[in-house]
């Protein structure tokens, strides 16, 4: 379903297919104690590890993994991954990450949001998109309402961070809604 790996290109930012290219975005990224802590991620990969995945992410048709790179200069500072397909029910997963802090409340999330929504429900037969949201995370949550997400569920204490548990919300977006969204 996903073996094009489209550039997606917007007013703020474009989504180019993730290659070798992105790594010192990625390596930055996952060892940002702020994005770790939103995304719920323990440990790093090494350099050497996140220059091959990044290198092999074009020979997987069952995701798409799309950088995230500024209209203006074209400088990563994200990705947002469409993962986790179930080709049987037309259904999968969306996540997506920001370098930090230093890119959050530009718009960048929302619109790349809505690039590969546009691509998702307008190209393939994808039904469901789905993702999960940790409840202190407030400003994504607010980001996936505001671009169409319905809440579906809480998973309860879905995380423990600091030796805190939070939950973990469950929000998806249906091809039907997002059409009409869009007309």
């Amino acid at each position: 379903m996903f073996a094009s790996k489209p550039t997606l290109p917007g007013e703020r930012v474009t989504l180019r297919p993730v290659g070798p290219e992105h790594v010192d975005g990625l390596w930055e990224l996952v060892n940002d104690p702020e994005t770790t802590r939103l995304t719920g991620s323990r440990g790093s990969i090494g350099y050497e590890a996140a220059k091959i995945w990044y290198g092999s992410r074009h020979e997987h048709d069952d995701r798409l993994d799309l950088a995230i790179c500024t209209a203006e200069d074209d400088s990563y500072v994200g990705e947002i991954v469409l993962n986790e397909l179930d080709a049987a029910n037309l259904s999968c997963n969306l996540r997506v990450a920001l370098v930090g802090p230093r890119v959050f409340g530009r718009g960048y999330g929302t619109e790349a949001i809505r690039l590969v929504l546009d691509h998702a429900f307008g190209t393939t037969a994808l039904h469901r998109i789905e993702l999960e949201v940790y409840s202190f995370n407030e400003r994504a949550a607010h980001v996936y309402r505001k671009v169409g997400f319905t809440q579906e569920g809480v998973r309860r204490d879905a995380l423990r961070w600091d030796g805190e548990w939070h939950d973990a919300i469950i929000m998806s977006v249906l091809a039907p809604d997002w059409r009409v969204r869009v007309i």
